[in-house]
């Protein structure tokens, strides 16, 4: 029996119909996230292994894109539950959920925190999955993530299965239940200190000045990891009283500044390279990107529309 044109037709309407409900209804599973509209603004999606990372290695940059109202969300891949010295499970879990989400809201950044214990993550094909889905569902321009060689396995883990989403991301039958992405976003890395098998060669600088004061704010506000120390803090390093805490609070503000002028002292090559003139002299803080091999190769006009920060 043969179908009629009309009625073929209103099969393709159908499966189009259903076909954008399931990819509004996977949308809406990202908890607390709105994704954004196709409005022509940049879409960034930067990675961490932990509640912390993204917004060490690239806040202030995301603190840029918000501010001329381009998107951008970070995902932790593990929800930091062992990242203490005094408590664990659950009850730290929902504590650095709160402390990140207070950060974003500084930054002016969304944020994902993904349900995989701290100090377990693996490169499964489950949370392979995840990323792809991740990446699409916010039709990414630039992904971001640590580099493979680093000290902790959650980094290397979550390297890993960012650079392994670099290609699934288009490739049609892997989730096919959220559509693959048309075009390969530019995948890159943030800059470490490693120097095994490679060291970083930083792509792109960013002049972080502007809003060095509101990253460290949103560093500020997660006590649990900086002002308290983490998985290797003591007791000592945050005592009671107010006036001991504000002055731990200070040092730690400071540590993190120097940090990241050491960031700009380190590349000041790079920096010059993309500051000229003798301006990126008089620049402090700065953070640093490196090209993934996979993904998109943007030239130095493709950086800048990417990094919008250059006049």
């Amino acid at each position: 029996m043969r179908t009629s044109p009309r009625s073929s037709l209103a099969r393709c309407l159908s499966l189009i119909a259903w076909g954008a409900l399931l990819v509004s209804s996977l949308r809406a599973a990202i908890p607390g996230v709105t994704i954004p509209p196709e409005d022509g603004k940049l879409r960034i999606i930067a990675f961490g292994a932990h509640p912390d990372d993204c917004e060490i290695q690239v806040g202030g940059s995301g603190a840029l894109w918000a501010k001329q109202g381009h998107h951008v969300l970070f995902v932790s891949t593990t929800n930091g539950d062992i990242g203490h010295w005094r408590e664990a499970g659950g009850p730290l879990a929902r504590r650095r959920k709160a402390e990140v989400d207070a950060a974003h809201r500084l930054l002016g950044v969304q944020g994902v925190v993904l349900d995989n214990h701290d100090g377990e993550l693996e490169p499964t094909l489950e949370n392979r999955r995840m990323l792809t889905r991740l990446i699409r569902w916010w039709n990414a321009d630039l992904v971001l993530g640590p580099r493979t060689n680093d000290y902790h396995p959650d980094h290397r883990y979550t390297g890993i299965l960012v650079q392994d989403a670099a290609y699934m991301v288009t490739v049609p039958f892997f989730c096919p239940d959220v559509p693959a992405m048309k075009k390969n976003p530019v995948f890159m890395y943030y800059t470490d200190r490693f120097q095994k098998p490679n060291p970083s060669k930083p792509d792109v600088m960013v002049n972080i000045d502007p809003v060095i004061e509101k990253k460290l704010d949103a560093l500020g506000v997660m006590i649990s990891q900086f002002a308290e120390g983490g998985a290797n803090g003591n007791a000592s390093l945050y005592p009671e009283d107010p006036a001991g805490q504000k002055r731990r609070q200070a040092q730690v503000r400071e540590n993190f500044s120097r940090r990241f002028q050491g960031t700009a002292a380190r590349f000041a090559k790079e920096l010059a390279a993309w500051y000229p003139g003798g301006a990126a002299a008089t620049i402090k803080h700065a953070e640093a990107f490196e090209i993934c091999e996979y993904g998109s190769q943007p030239d130095k006009e493709g950086l800048k529309r990417l990094f919008p920060f250059f006049k």
